[in-house]
C-alpha cells in the first residue's frame, strides 16, 4: 500500500476569513481592495446595473421562433408508400420515418406534388389542389 492510495478520512476545515492581520486571511480576506465586489454579496443576476433583458436582442416576428415556425410541407407523392384504404395522420408518418416528431410538432400541410395511385383517407391539412388530387385516385380528406 501507498500513502496515495490511502483512503482519506479527514476534511479540512473552511478556511476562516477576517480575523485579524496575523491569520494570513485578515484585513480584506482575499476580495482585494475597494470595489462593489469587496464590499458585500451581490446577487448572480446582478449584470452591472444593465438589466439582463436590455443586453438581448429584441424578439418581434421575423427570426423569433415563437411566432414564426412554419409548417412542414410535404409532397402527395411520399404518400404513394401507404397500402390502399390507410388512414395518414401525424402518428402514420412518424412511424413510417416520413417526418420527424419536431416536425410534427410544428404541424405538417400536404401539397399538390407528383401523382397518387392509392385510395387514402387523409386527416391532416392539405391544399386545394392536393385535396382534389387525393379525391380523384379515390380516396378521402378528413380534416376539419
Amino acid at each position: 500500500m501507498k500513502l496515495h492510495e490511502l483512503t482519506k478520512i479527514t476534511t479540512r476545515p473552511k478556511k476562516k476569513l477576517g480575523r485579524g492581520i496575523g491569520s494570513g486571511k485578515g484585513k480584506t480576506a482575499g476580495r482585494g481592495t475597494k470595489g462593489q465586489k469587496a464590499r458585500g454579496k451581490i446577487p448572480l443576476s446582478f449584470t452591472g446595473g444593465l438589466p439582463l433583458y436590455k443586453k438581448l436582442p429584441f424578439k418581434k416576428g421575423k427570426g423569433n421562433p415563437k411566432l414564426t415556425t412554419k409548417k412542414t410541407l410535404l409532397d402527395i407523392v411520399k404518400l404513394d408508400i401507404f397500402k390502399d384504404k390507410t388512414i395518414v395522420d401525424l402518428e402514420k408518418l412518424i412511424k413510417t420515418n416520413i417526418i420527424s416528431e419536431k416536425q410534427a410538432r410544428k404541424g405538417v400541410k400536404i401539397l399538390n406534388k407528383g401523382k397518387l395511385s392509392r385510395a387514402l383517407t387523409v386527416r391532416l391539412p392539405v391544399s386545394a389542389s392536393a385535396r382534389k388530387k387525393i379525391e380523384e385516385s379515390g380516396g378521402k380528406v378528413e380534416y376539419d
